[in-house]
């Protein structure tokens, strides 16, 4: 979970009742939804037609099964459910992907604004990548990037920097989100069940939207902690509440599945993909993206954890772009969020 973050604008209806500001009810602020949402199942059903029609015309070598996450869990007997424990340091790896050749050559750090945008995650972006991380290798940086797009490259993880498990922070609340959605769509919940003084969907929208500690521990309760680790595994990640730990890797392959649709039906996926913009937190990869560009994330912010994990999308091109970053403390946020921009303006110049 994370820290309590600056204020920001918020765009919110609310309500004054009994003497303080509350936000609507669940039924109304969900109306307010609906459009939003209707857009955003169309936008999600056509990925989904453009990735299957890549995918006939690909390779009969495609590789359709889903990322096995190498995470693992580190629980302690002083772990809770509302915060997850902070694991032991993770330790830096050569920043080379794990998906494509070792670049030769290493410009130098920043964006070469005359390349022009390839569409591939080749090796001018992993020079790029690891450029960066390697000017900025006092920290703990792991990347991993997903292309969404259909086609041979589908589902396989470039990694970058640090492959061992983060505290996943906030992030990890788009799983818990998908596990409910996940019991709803089999029968064992409903977004209108009580969910604290609201509903379940009101208290989801809460937790990803407004990145809400208490809406956190509400979902993890109805979904069962056990039950939870046990969907995670179902998906090929491997997750505890308890420890609270993601790889990169595993956080890029939980966005792939959740905006390709292999984790909840379309209306489903439309309305929890919404939830990720908007939110209560735009500095990270959303402030370092151009016109054009949509995108939907969720951050995590904790000690000295500062992540953003997104998928980014324009047009027929779409990728999950997660960054985990780790220092001693959140006194150096201001630097660390300018290495997440660079990272992600790397991707998008080359990208789109």
């Amino acid at each position: 979970m994370e820290q309590q973050t600056p204020p920001q604008p918020r765009h919110r209806p609310r309500i004054h009742e009994g003497g303080r500001w509350t936000r609507r009810p669940a039924r109304a602020r969900r109306l307010i939804l609906a459009t939003g949402a209707a857009v955003l199942v169309i936008t999600v059903g056509a990925a989904l037609h453009a990735g299957a029609q890549a995918g006939s015309a690909a390779s009969p070598a495609r590789p359709t099964a889903r990322t096995q996450s190498t995470a693992t869990s580190q629980p302690t007997a002083a772990a809770a459910a509302k915060r997850g424990v902070v694991p032991p340091a993770a330790t830096p790896t050569a920043a080379t992907p794990t998906a494509v050749a070792t670049p030769q050559a290493t410009p130098p750090v920043g964006i070469d604004a005359t390349a022009a945008p390839s569409g591939d995650i080749n090796a001018a972006l992993d020079n790029e990548i690891n450029s960066i991380l390697n000017a900025n290798s006092q920290y703990q940086i792991g990347v991993a990037l997903v292309s969404l797009s259909g086609g041979a490259g589908q589902d396989m993880v470039h990694q970058y920097g640090v492959t061992d498990p983060f505290e996943a922070a906030s992030t990890a609340k788009v799983l818990a989100a998908a596990a409910y959605y996940h019991l709803v769509e089999t029968g064992g919940a409903s977004l209108d069940d009580p969910m604290g003084s609201f509903t379940a969907g009101f208290q989801i929208q809460e937790m990803v939207q407004d990145s809400d500690n208490d809406s956190w521990s509400l979902v993890m309760d109805a979904i069962g902690h056990q039950e939870l680790s046990d969907y995670a595994g179902s998906i090929g990640v491997t997750y505890s509440p308890e420890s609270n730990t993601l790889t990169p890797a595993a956080m890029a392959s939980v966005l792939s599945q959740l905006y390709t649709g292999q984790l909840l039906n379309p209306a489903d996926t439309a309305e929890l993909v919404s939830y990720m913009q908007d939110t209560n937190y735009e500095t990270l990869i959303p402030a370092a993206v151009p016109p054009g560009v949509t995108v939907y994330h969720k951050y995590g912010l904790l000690d000295g954890e500062l992540h953003d994990a997104g998928i980014l999308t324009k047009g027929d091109n779409s990728y999950a772009l997660v960054i985990y970053t780790k220092s001693e403390d959140l006194s150096d946020l201001q630097e660390r969020t300018d290495v997440i921009h660079q990272l992600t303006q790397a991707v998008v110049n080359r990208l789109f």
